[in-house]
């Protein structure tokens, strides 16, 4: 390193890749290109620039790369919750689809809030990122008119659109609450209650499907429903299967909108000494780890959760390449795992 070099290094406080490359013996453009391009270069080559970079600390600017390539190797993905078991699933198949290509992703929590979405991409856009991977289809105007102003490639993840331009990855949340619906219906059953939390667009769109699939059967009833904006817990479920009971006491089977809430009721049904599914039905949805090994294990509705991240990365990745997918809407589809709750 010569003296104005180490000047400017304590005066930057950065070690840039003029440093490396002088400190490996190499050019620049050697240094640049095992670094970003490693297959371009020898292994000798490359072990010298590794060995440089660590000993000197060096940090690629990866704002500088991304002007130089037109590419920021970044994508920005926005879940709605970072505690849930649902989406941190997506992202595993998210990190997976994209590691291979050196892809970095900026993770945003919107909170189930348009207000915190639209923040958290406007901040995002900054970085920009080649390509962004949102949760549901529904967005406010404001995000709509950002996204459509940037052009940054968009894949929707959990849900279909009904717009063949859209690219999404996901199965049908209506679908789904329809068919959990006709199940119980082809079981017996004709007082179905639905309990729904977070009223989120995909709880809604389940609900959407059970209430097609009550009017269908002839056997609608707005008591049967019990819908409030609180987050999902197991407790929120116990308390909500009480008062699903207090308004329809006659109700025999609830499906709940996730897997939270249905845990919740059959304890609260053991409690109460109401014997599942004897005297009351219980299902979820989304088939979370422990809903296969309760007592009764739970009836409820097989998400691939895992496959969606993987799969819509995977989509954004083809099209940040400048690839015209074959299909732009890729349907995962569902399963529903029949058990002993119902």
């Amino acid at each position: 390193m010569t003296k104005s070099q180490a000047v400017s290094s304590r005066a930057s406080g950065r070690i840039t890749l003029a440093m490396v490359a002088q400190h490996a013996g190499v050019a620049t453009m050697t240094a640049s290109r095992a670094i970003t391009q490693p297959d371009m270069v020898s292994q000798a080559l490359r072990d010298r620039v590794d060995k440089a970079v660590l000993e000197l600390g060096y940090v690629p600017n990866r704002a500088a790369r991304a002007l130089a390539s037109s590419q920021s190797k970044v994508i920005a993905v926005l879940v709605p919750s970072l505690s849930n078991a649902v989406f941190t699933e997506v992202l595993a198949g998210i990190q997976d689809a994209l590691d291979a290509d050196g892809f970095q992703i900026l993770i945003g929590n919107t909170r189930y809030s348009d207000r915190e979405e639209e923040k958290l991409i406007n901040t995002y856009l900054q970085s920009n990122p080649d390509g962004m991977l949102l949760s549901g289809l529904s967005h406010s105007d404001r995000v709509q008119q950002i996204l459509t102003t940037s052009r940054v490639p968009v894949v929707s993840m959990m849900d279909m659109s009904t717009d063949p331009a859209q690219l999404t990855v996901g199965f049908s949340q209506f679908q789904a609450g329809h068919a959990m619906t006709r199940y119980l219906l082809d079981k017996g059953h004709k007082r179905i209650g639905f309990i729904g939390a977070q009223l989120d667009e995909r709880t809604l769109r389940r609900a959407e499907g059970y209430r097609k699939a009550m009017h269908e059967a002839g056997l609608a009833d707005p008591r049967l429903e019990v819908m409030v904006p609180d987050p999902s817990t197991l407790a929120l479920g116990a308390e909500l299967v009480g008062r699903m009971l207090a308004q329809a006491h006659d109700c025999d089977a609830i499906f709940c909108c996730n897997d939270d809430l249905a845990h919740g009721a059959i304890y609260q049904c053991q409690r109460r000494g109401i014997a599942v599914p004897a005297q009351l039905a219980v299902c979820g949805f989304n088939d979370l780890p422990a809903s296969a090994w309760m007592n009764p294990s739970l009836t409820t509705i097989g998400t691939p959760r895992y496959r969606i991240g993987f799969e819509a990365a995977t989509l954004l990745r083809s099209v940040i390449k400048g690839d015209e997918p074959a299909v732009r809407q890729i349907d995962l589809g569902f399963t529903l795992m029949a058990r002993e709750s119902a």
